[in-house]
């Protein structure tokens, strides 16, 4: 309670503080992944990105954070997600958000990244996932394909890569289509 109510404070003290945003950067994908999943968990605010190209020094994804917040961030990582540092970050990043859908006679496809997602328009069941190099793809496609939308596994649950990643985007995509479809 104590803890909420400060951290409640200390976000309307900065109000207006937008620059104050921090990058963790991480060696691999799965633990840019495991990494938000913890912080979300503890309540921070965070959010996956692409870094730029002149702060890889891992994988393509990285954690957008709070840098006010960086000393309690790290605690919460420690000992349980390893990543290679937090550093200041001015400017604009993003992890693609771009989808791409196409609609079929029977069936929509939805692109996100390399990764496809197709489902039948009807029945809302998956009928095929592709694209992608990743070796957790076959995996996921036996998951997958063959589910009803709303009963599918997250990919980004099961998976430990960027095409994982993109492919439940896909997913989030696929289903916002589905239950707007339902509602009208």
């Amino acid at each position: 309670m104590v803890l909420s109510w400060l951290k409640n404070k200390a976000v309307a003290a900065r109000a207006g503080t937008a620059d104050a945003r921090g990058l963790i950067i991480f060696a691999t994908v799965e633990e840019a992944m495991h990494a938000e999943k913890v912080l979300k968990k503890a309540g921070f605010d965070c959010k996956l990105v692409a870094p730029p190209p002149g702060m890889r020094k891992g994988c393509d994804l990285a954690l957008e954070i709070d840098l006010v917040e960086q000393t309690a961030v790290a605690r919460a990582l420690t000992g349980r997600v390893s990543y290679m540092g937090i550093y200041p970050f001015k400017g604009e990043i993003e992890l693609l958000q771009v989808e791409k859908v196409t609609w079929f006679t029977g069936h929509v496809m939805v692109k996100a990244g390399n990764m496809k997602l197709v489902f039948d328009r009807k029945t809302g069941v998956i009928v095929n996932i592709s694209g992608g190099g990743c070796p957790d793809i076959p995996y996921l496609y036996t998951r997958l394909v063959g589910t009803h939308l709303e009963a599918a596994p997250r990919p980004r649950d099961e998976g430990r890569t960027l095409c994982a990643l993109m492919l439940d985007r896909a997913l989030e995509k696929a289903l916002e289509i589905w239950k707007e479809a339902a509602s009208t």
